[in-house]
């Protein structure tokens, strides 16, 4: 009896953790609590658990209490993320998304040399393909796709040159113009290493890529 009843727990624990692990990994980045640092703009710095929300340009800290900080109070932030591994870190930087006013505005940066640094927004996009699917998350969101459930996680890009952000429109002619003076260098690196224009993990090789090349 007591074997039986202890079978019994250790299926319990293994059904809970399977749900636990499920929960997880059928949530996007933004809607989970990551373990990371926040520096405010005046150099102070405190850690916590913290949530992010890049539509409303806000971050929440979960600490004693739970603080809401907006990207007007941080200067920079940073997360591990345990669901897909590494630390991501996010800038607050000036720009205008709607019109011509700057705001204090989220961005992550992927890659960044002396002249071009490569940075992003993330949000969650409806994925007509797989409204009728009942899969959880697809792939690595560092380096294809993501889906569940009939959404998906997306990416606007941008490059940080000459002292502005300069919004990519994802197509290959315009990553040419971002990226001048190796067109030939870049071209090659992309076939040989088969990379595309408008994947992430690409565009960050990419851009490494052409970091090094103008620092030569």
């Amino acid at each position: 009896m007591k074997k039986v009843i202890s079978g019994i727990g250790l299926l319990a624990f293994f059904v809970l953790f399977l749900a636990f692990s499920a929960k997880a990994q059928n949530e996007f980045p933004s809607q989970i609590w990551h373990k990371g640092n926040v520096y405010d703009t005046d150099g102070q710095g405190f850690s916590g658990l913290l949530k992010y929300d890049l539509d409303n340009n806000l971050i929440q800290v979960k600490g004693d209490v739970i603080q809401t900080l907006t990207a007007a109070n941080v200067s920079f932030f940073e997360i591990y993320d345990e669901v897909y591994g590494g630390i991501r870190k996010f800038y607050s930087l000036p720009y205008a998304i709607n019109g011509d006013y700057e705001t204090p505005v989220f961005f992550e940066v992927l890659t960044e040399g002396n002249e071009i640094a490569l940075l992003c927004r993330e949000y969650i996009a409806t994925d007509a393909r797989n409204l009728n699917t009942m899969g959880g998350m697809g792939m690595n969101p560092f380096f294809g796709p993501q889906t569940m459930m009939g959404y998906r996680l997306a990416f606007n890009y941008y490059f940080f040159k000459n002292g502005r952000i300069e919004r990519y429109s994802q197509k290959k002619r315009d990553l040419f113009e971002m990226l001048p003076g190796y067109k030939d260098e870049i071209s090659l690196f992309m076939r040989k290493n088969r990379l595309e224009h408008d994947k992430r993990g690409d565009l960050l090789r990419i851009t490494a890529y052409y970091n090094e090349l103008d620092s030569n």
